[in-house]
């Protein structure tokens, strides 16, 4: 109960809260309801949408941001630690809600960028995989940009982004953004945090690849198309992507898995697993302009089932997680999953099934069967 005076006659009111959506934006209405009427008097929406000059996701885009007239912070208050700014851990602020001027080299740009592929990817969890955040408790985690380093990380409580060789862009791309937030997917889930050896590592970047793909697919930017490549837009060493998760082997990693996957450097050692989820979601000749996919064993043809499915089966098993985590327990885990996901058939359950098969992963004792 308050007194309402921020309308010319001073009002008794109940300020109510309300959450949910406006559109597809999230919203955190202040609603005021005038004590003796009945009548709503005022509402304000804690959520403000900023506008963003965006150099990968094409202008304007609209990005979660928080403040009033003056005063306007780069931090999404309506998913709980996802904020942007420099290396010193603080979020940009600034006295208009525009941010960015849409060039390569400029920070508060890559934070536009970073901010809208969060965004699109806490809403794919949400909306696809029915995951809540990114620690899968409604958390999300800080953004930061300017690393003077050819790379981007994940460390443990926050993402961190640098700069192409080149350095005319910064690696902030929506499927790079993903893949790091991946990092946070993979650790927040199942049990043992993200473990270690090459085997469990590669499981690890694969998840960071995988989300990549998915955020793509979910945001369907015309300005980013959806694909099953690594960072072909920031073009981090000059050669194009970074990874094919269609055919691993364009870039010399393994398409399958083999007993030296134990020893393989771990960002090649996530070919096996993004074939295994390329087959899954597409198949071996999906058309549609989509790149044919081979198999190293069983039937030279395989149907996918869709992105969305495979997402969701896909995040059942990283559910399942212990560590240490292997590419043999990831098949019985999302065994599992498809079961539990699609119980009125087998589609889902045999596509799952026969894409681990086709990437030299075989039967597992104790895995289930349908």
């Amino acid at each position: 109960l308050v007194v309402h005076a921020a309308t010319e006659t001073p009002a008794l009111a109940w300020e109510v809260g309300v959450t949910g959506r406006s559109g597809d934006v999230e919203s955190v209405l202040h609603v005021y309801v005038d004590a003796r009427t009945g009548a709503v008097i005022d509402k304000v929406d804690e959520v403000k949408a900023g506008t963003g000059n965006s150099y990968y996701n094409g202008n304007p885009v609209t990005i979660q941001t928080s403040g009033s007239a003056g005063s306007y912070s780069m931090t999404d208050t309506t998913r709980s630690g996802l904020r942007c700014g420099g290396q010193n851990g603080s979020a940009y602020t600034k006295s208009t809600d525009s941010w960015g001027n849409g060039s390569g080299t400029n920070l508060e740009t890559a934070c536009v960028d970073a901010l809208y592929a969060a965004q699109k990817e806490w809403d794919l969890l949400k909306n696809w995989i029915g995951r809540n955040g990114f620690n899968g408790r409604g958390g999300a985690f800080p953004a930061r940009v300017g690393l003077n380093q050819v790379n981007a990380f994940w460390n443990g409580s926050y993402t961190n982004f640098g700069h192409n060789q080149a350095n005319n862009r910064q690696a902030t791309p929506i499927d790079v953004v993903a893949h790091e937030y991946g990092h946070a997917i993979f650790q927040f889930s199942g049990s043992g945090g993200a473990g270690s050896g090459n085997e469990t590592g590669g499981l690890n970047e694969s998840t960071g690849d995988i989300y990549g793909a998915l955020t793509e697919h979910y945001a369907n930017n015309a300005y980013d198309a959806p694909d099953y490549t690594v960072g072909e837009e920031v073009d981090l060493v000059g050669r194009g992507p970074i990874r094919y998760m269609y055919k691993p082997s364009t870039n010399g990693d393994p398409n399958c898995y083999t007993s030296s996957i134990p020893s393989t450097e771990v960002h090649a050692a996530a070919g096996p697993q993004n074939h295994w989820f390329y087959l899954l979601a597409e198949g071996t000749n999906p058309g549609g302009g989509k790149p044919a996919s081979p198999v190293c064993a069983g039937p030279a043809t395989l149907t996918g089932i869709g992105i969305q499915k495979a997402g969701r089966i896909f995040q059942g098993g990283l559910d399942l997680k212990t560590i240490p985590w292997t590419h043999r327990k990831a098949r019985v885990a999302t065994l599992k999953a498809a079961k539990a996901l699609y119980p009125g058939g087998c589609v889902e359950f045999n596509a799952t099934k026969a894409a681990w098969a086709a990437v030299g992963v075989g039967p597992q004792s104790g895995e289930p069967t349908c």
